[in-house]
């Protein structure tokens, strides 16, 4: 009978070391108050692109040839394959940015390309690649100081029509890969045949997109008519605008900055005549440029 006498005190000390467990797993519990959740709010959604494009081949001998004349000029092969190749500009991360420059000398000018490719990435999870690379895109916009808008300057449906001409392709040389190819000015039999029978350097009163003569009677002090001043573009991609500046010793800079998602793509494109009393034909270049970035635009969509 002794060891019934010892059954009370085991259940005794098993309720003490439950209890004791039952105590320790509560002081370890989360603070119990309204409102606490262990739960976290989802981050934004990465951006579409998670790489960079090589910049110094996406473009093709034939874009090359008519955006840098000079290259057909070279005699030497070897320069001329150097000149086609571009030069690579330096970056800490090819991840986040790359970019390539040309620069080529013709018996009339020299014209220089630039290509810059930026993909932003956000480090906020509350913010989304692709908002992020729209905040860095309007601090680009706004730095343009682009001109207010006019009935006169409207782009609207005009340059719809130049970037529908521009995609697809007015016959223009295509390289192997596919990317890009010559990014002439866009034709028409009907619209545009005074155009290619003019070799005057200074714009044309009448262009591809219809515009009226009297848009001339509204140029700019730098000789840019009315219907070809820096402007946003509602035909490239995302969000993008296009700058035109002419400089006192007649260099004209035409700039298109275009937003792919989360991938911001610069075009810089320059020429400077030899003779101080030539002036560059801002409607050519701007057709040139609108095209390439209009190019390099359907390559991110590939």
């Amino acid at each position: 009978m002794q060891p019934k006498a010892y059954v009370p005190g085991v259940a005794v000390l098993l309720t003490a070391l439950l209890a004791g467990c039952t105590g320790s797993d509560e002081s370890n519990s989360p603070d119990d108050k309204p409102g606490a959740s262990s739960t976290t709010a989802p981050a934004a959604p990465p951006g579409r692109y998670r790489t960079l494009p090589e910049p110094c081949g996406v473009v093709s001998k034939g874009a090359l040839d008519a955006l840098l004349p000079g290259i057909k000029q070279l005699t030497d092969e070897e320069q001329r394959e150097t000149a086609y190749e571009g030069e690579a500009t330096q970056t800490f991360d090819t991840d986040r940015r790359v970019g390539c420059r040309w620069k080529v000398e013709s018996t009339v000018a020299t014209d220089h390309l630039f290509l810059d490719f930026e993909r932003v990435v956000s480090y906020d999870n509350a913010v989304s690649d692709d908002d992020k690379a729209a905040e860095v895109y309007a601090a680009k916009l706004e730095a343009a100081d682009l001109p207010e808008p006019s009935a006169a300057e409207s782009d609207g449906g005009d340059s719809k029509k130049d970037g529908k001409k521009a995609d697809g392709g007015e016959g223009g040389n295509e390289d192997e890969t596919g990317t890009s190819g010559d990014p002439k000015p866009s034709e028409s039999t009907s619209e545009s045949a005074s155009d290619s029978s003019s070799s005057s350097d200074v714009p044309d009163s009448s262009d591809s997109s219809g515009s009226p003569d009297s848009a001339d009677s509204s140029a700019s002090p730098s000789g840019t008519p009315a219907a070809l001043q820096p402007r946003t573009l509602d035909d490239l991609s995302d969000e993008a605008f296009l700058n035109d500046e002419l400089s006192t010793a007649q260099q004209r800079t035409v700039t298109v900055v275009f937003r792919t998602s989360n991938v911001i793509v610069t075009v810089e494109y320059a020429e400077q005549p030899t003779s101080v009393t030539e002036m560059p034909d801002s409607k050519e270049m701007q057709d040139r440029a609108r095209n390439l970035a209009a190019r390099l635009a359907e390559s991110f969509n590939d």
